[in-house]
């Protein structure tokens, strides 16, 4: 009969335990028209079928059928939009980055585009939820050559306050870097520690649950797109600010749906000084 001591210790998959999955975009201009060119996929990253309910744009639905990653996931993003390439990316539903196994092995996601001269690419994600106990990592780079153009949001949520289910354990490590003909214009790097002093201080989170950031670039923006932004999202839970060319709209709170709400004003607000175009709410969104 065998026999299992008192002090064994019940593990994970072990320290090295890793599921790692990678998508590769690359979308080219063709005549009046953006198309998928290229697609490599490993794992369990894939995407839609092309839509194009505004005409030549290119919109693709990014698709993660586990739906949440645990301990050892990796999730590869890379998006190359080719000169005049015309691009939105979005997600069916909320991403969730679950608690960490009992070797609190890195779970995250990477997220990188480049877009060549005169390219334009929308980067706009459906929420991230981050559950008590992750051990996570969101990074996400944005690199631009001159004349392109670019707007994209991360927008996170601590727990499910909803449920009274707080981020009472964990960390998470999120980065977004904007880059113009590889100069670094935007870089943030927030490193989390619950129930830091970070987490509760007025000049961190201040024990708010949600916070969200929209990040465009690729034109000169007018004084009153500012002006017209902070008047629309007057709630002080929004801020706009303008610096080296770079558009910011953050959330800081503890409700997904004023967040998401205010960033798709926002995004609407943006998309036409910026791309020429009114918004075209995915429809996904709306389901």
């Amino acid at each position: 009969m065998n026999t299992v001591s008192s002090s064994t210790t019940v593990r994970g998959y072990g320290a090295d335990r890793q599921w790692l999955a990678k998508l590769d975009l690359k979308l080219v201009p063709t005549g009046a028209k953006t198309y998928l060119k290229q697609l490599a996929f490993i794992g369990p990253l894939r995407i839609q079928r092309p839509f194009y309910p505004e005409g030549g744009v290119c919109h693709l639905y990014v698709l993660h059928p586990p739906g949440g990653l645990v301990s050892g996931d990796r999730l590869n993003i890379n998006v190359h939009g080719a000169a005049d390439s015309q691009t939105l990316l979005t997600t069916p539903s909320a991403g969730k980055v679950y608690g960490r196994d009992s070797d609190g092995v890195v779970q995250g996601q990477s997220v990188h585009v480049t877009l060549a001269d005169n390219a334009e690419c929308e980067w706009l994600p459906q929420e991230t939820i981050v559950y008590s106990d992750a051990n996570a990592v969101l990074d996400t780079t944005i690199e631009l050559e001159s004349g392109a153009r670019f707007i994209g949001w991360d927008l996170v949520c601590l727990g499910r306050p909803a449920s009274d289910a707080r981020f009472a354990k964990g960390t998470l490590s999120q980065r977004i870097r904007l880059l113009r003909d590889g100069r670094l214009l935007f870089n943030e790097h927030l490193q989390l520690i619950a129930d830091s002093s970070l987490h509760h201080s007025r000049v961190g989170l201040h024990n708010q649950s949600v916070f969200g950031t929209l990040v465009a670039y690729g034109t000169d923006f007018n004084p009153e797109l500012i002006m017209t932004l902070r008047a629309e999202l007057a709630c002080p839970a929004f801020t706009v600010t303008l610096r080296m060319g770079v558009l910011l709209v953050r959330y800081l709170g503890e409700d997904m749906n004023e967040c998401r709400a205010g960033m798709w004003r926002a995004w609407a607000l943006i998309r036409l000084p910026l791309l020429g175009r009114p918004a075209c709410t995915p429809r996904i969104w709306l389901t």
